[in-house]
């Protein structure tokens, strides 16, 4: 496979353990450049030292956030570095802490190239039940306000196409809400979204995730009541 065909890999990271650069190794076996694979440290503080130390050995580029400002932050600004030195280049994002293996971003990566928006599903009846639950309830909504049916709106194993990289930077939200914010802003602009279906991988009942149930949950649930409200109004 050529290497200009390769989609940039951003993953945003907080508090990375060593799970990362298991990733890493394995996903540049397939002969990518390292340089493409863009790790966006979210505030982790100098315990994160060892481990990012660890990533740019392997040449992958690591930029690192003062403070801790949440995953739609860090994703904004990986989504500005990659528009500002790969220009042109198809961006997918993943998970850091296990949940997500090279297989499965290779799967999604496969689907790219054709001005989709391309989603890893996860399937629900391997998620742990603090997961399952508010997945279940989230894409329910979504169907509801947009009319659109997508089976996994929480996944973080996404591909979105060059040109709308400019657009996702203006995308509202700073945590877990903006990656539905996306979805919305999708819809919004008649974008086509596709699905790959991919094994749940979840280590420790998913202990390493840093999804607040309570908070985010009302977050992300937020977003689709503004949207709900805000699509009234126009209609």
């Amino acid at each position: 496979m050529n290497t200009h065909t390769w989609s940039v890999v951003l993953i945003p990271v907080y508090r990375p353990g060593e799970r990362l650069p298991a990733l890493l190794t394995e996903l540049l076996t397939d002969g990518r450049e390292p340089s493409g694979v863009v790790i966006v440290d979210d505030g982790s503080g100098p315990a994160a030292d060892a481990v990012l130390a660890t990533v740019a050995d392997l040449g992958c580029t690591v930029l690192r956030c003062a403070a801790n400002r949440g995953k739609g932050t860090a994703l904004k600004t990986g989504f500005r570095e990659v528009t500002a030195t790969h220009p042109g280049r198809d961006v997918l994002t993943a998970d850091g802490d296990g949940q997500h293996r090279a297989a499965d971003i290779r799967a999604v990566e496969a689907l790219t190239g054709r001005g989709n928006v391309v989603l890893g599903a996860r399937p629900f009846g391997r998620m742990p039940l603090r997961s399952r639950f508010g997945n279940v309830v989230t894409d329910m909504l979504f169907r509801g306000v947009t009319g659109r049916a997508v089976a996994d709106t929480q996944t973080g194993l996404r591909a979105y196409p060059a040109d709308l990289l400019a657009t996702l930077g203006e995308v509202p939200g700073e945590r877990f809400e903006y990656e539905m914010n996306v979805l919305l802003t999708v819809v919004a602009a008649g974008r086509r979204i596709e699905e790959v279906p991919i094994p749940a991988t979840y280590l420790d009942g998913n202990a390493s995730s840093h999804f607040g149930r309570l908070s985010d949950s009302a977050r992300v649930i937020g977003s689709l009541v503004r949207h709900a409200a805000t699509s009234g109004t126009r209609r």
